[in-house]
């Protein structure tokens, strides 16, 4: 079994930055893609960004394009989400997860592990 465990949320200011990680144990997700999703209360959750296996390849959503990077170290069996210039509408419970048979995927469908979640709180 494999598991997923989120780090880095907290509370910033508005235009404030946060780096969140990601690390995985107990199998390998070096040949899986990888990918963050967040959930605002009352909201479902929603695609954030995703990478691939190899890391060649990334694709993020609209809201955070520009803001937000992801990158993995297959090393530390980590993924992590660099958050720029971050915003209110960006609070939520952030997941990473992790998707096999696939190179990148929005679909939280696709996505068969999935971490606890870490809280980031953007504040006006």
């Amino acid at each position: 079994q494999g598991q997923l465990v989120e780090s880095g949320g907290g509370l910033v200011q508005a235009g404030g930055s946060l780096r969140l990680s990601c690390a995985a144990s107990g199998r390998t997700f070096s040949g899986d893609a990888m990918g963050w999703f967040r959930q605002a209360p009352g909201k479902e959750r929603e695609f954030v960004a995703c990478i691939s296996w190899s890391g060649s390849t990334t694709y993020y959503a609209d809201s955070v394009k520009g803001r937000f990077t992801i990158s993995r170290d297959h090393a530390k069996k980590t993924v992590y989400l660099q958050m720029n210039s971050l915003k209110p509408e960006d609070t939520a419970v952030y997941y990473c997860a992790s998707a096999s048979g696939v190179v990148v995927t929005p679909s939280p469908e696709r996505y068969d592990y999935w971490g606890q979640g870490t809280q980031v709180t953007v504040s006006s």
